[in-house]
């Protein structure tokens, strides 16, 4: 039941964590107290919009995958705080949380696609800021990019099934020609001669 409430809270405006003081509360104090701020918060957005609404909203932000997906529940969950820094052209969604998070967690991407998402889809320019490497964000990056460099990222499609993986021409899956002959008979450049006209010399 707690994990619904959380997918569910992933949506709203969570206001309260800035003003709960972590350091003196308990980590169980602090959910419960998160838990009555979320609980407020969905009914409050359900008067407001009508539940019809409501899950219209959670069915076009792609949250309906949370439930089977744990990974974007936890990237939903952990988006409650955050600031978000900055969208790359693809959509996806970069954000950060400085206070009351372990280091090394405190960056993270929300793909923009929910159903096939894998780390290759986030371009160049976001990886440095996503992996600590530098502090510039993303789109402070592409201003110094020079305007004729390179091509545009693409993400690794190889392993996103049938369509986008290499078959040699003889394999069962490959949509080509399959009929083509596997060796080529070898063929004689001469005519065969008669072992009688053959004359050794000794």
């Amino acid at each position: 039941m707690q994990g619904i409430i959380f997918y569910l809270s992933s949506v709203l405006h969570y206001k309260t964590q800035s003003a709960l003081d972590t350091n003196d509360i308990k980590r169980k104090e602090l959910g419960g107290e998160i838990m009555a701020s979320v609980v407020k918060s969905i009914i409050s957005t359900v008067r407001e919009k009508g539940l019809g609404g409501f899950f219209k909203y959670l069915k076009d932000e792609g949250y309906r995958r949370c439930l089977p997906d744990g990974n974007l529940l936890q990237t939903k969950i952990h988006n409650i705080g955050a600031t978000l820094v900055g969208v790359d052209k693809y959509g996806n969604k970069y954000y950060e949380k400085t206070e009351n998070t372990q280091y090394g967690r405190h960056r993270w991407v929300e793909y923009a696609e929910k159903t096939r998402y894998n780390a290759s889809q986030v371009p160049a320019e976001w990886h440095g800021w996503l992996h600590f490497i530098t502090d510039h964000t993303g789109d402070e990056l592409l201003l110094l990019r020079p305007k004729r460099y390179g091509l545009d990222h693409k993400e690794n499609l190889s392993g996103e099934g049938e369509e986008f993986i290499y078959h040699s021409k003889g394999h069962a899956l490959n949509p080509g020609q399959r009929n083509w002959t596997r060796y080529q008979p070898w063929e004689s450049t001469t005519k065969p001669c008669d072992s009688r006209q053959i004359h050794w010399e000794i």
